[in-house]
């Protein structure tokens, strides 16, 4: 069951934390959260999932960076969250969509138990101006059943900024 935006701020500083909250970002069953001024882009064209993929960081202006088709930016919320107990979820927002942005590729599936900034991997079909601040997806939230255990990964959780793919370290086990 997905949890209303009245349930929402019902639990907010109990089971959900959204730092900063504005009210006003609150929808009838999601919460709005916005993009960051700063980006990662991998240095190189070709991947490898076995080792450490450096990356650049840029700096969205205030006036806008127009982002390439075909090339894949690292961006973060502005807000950091942590939630107890349910199973947080981010969806890009439709007007987002409807430009051709993709905000997340496949990563759009919160762990019980997260905390932290959530990593967009952007994707545009077209070329677009982005700007920080902008509302650019939507975190909704999913009742739990059953016993669990709280997410506790060291790759991802409990993050200061953006985060490239940590996928090598798996190799490493």
């Amino acid at each position: 069951m997905i949890l209303s935006g009245k349930e929402i701020e019902k639990r907010l500083n109990k089971t959900i934390f959204i730092e900063p909250y504005n009210q006003a970002q609150l929808n009838p069953n999601s919460y709005n959260l916005k993009l960051h001024n700063r980006l990662l882009v991998y240095d190189n064209y070709e991947l490898d999932m076995k080792t450490e993929n450096k990356a650049n960081e840029l700096i969205i202006p205030d006036d806008g960076l127009l982002l390439e088709t075909n090339k894949l930016y690292l961006g973060r919320t502005l807000e950091y969250t942590r939630t107890e107990g349910l199973v947080p979820m981010l969806e890009g927002r439709s007007s987002v969509g409807r430009l051709g942005m993709f905000i997340h590729v496949t990563a759009g599936f919160g762990d019980v138990g997260f905390a932290g900034f959530w990593t967009l991997e952007i994707f545009c079909v077209q070329p677009i101006r982005i700007y920080p601040g902008v509302e650019i997806c939507q975190i909704y939230y999913h009742d739990l059943n059953g016993e669990y255990v709280n997410y506790k990964s060291g790759k991802y959780q409990n993050n200061e900024g953006i985060q490239p793919s940590m996928l090598y370290k798996d190799f490493l086990k």
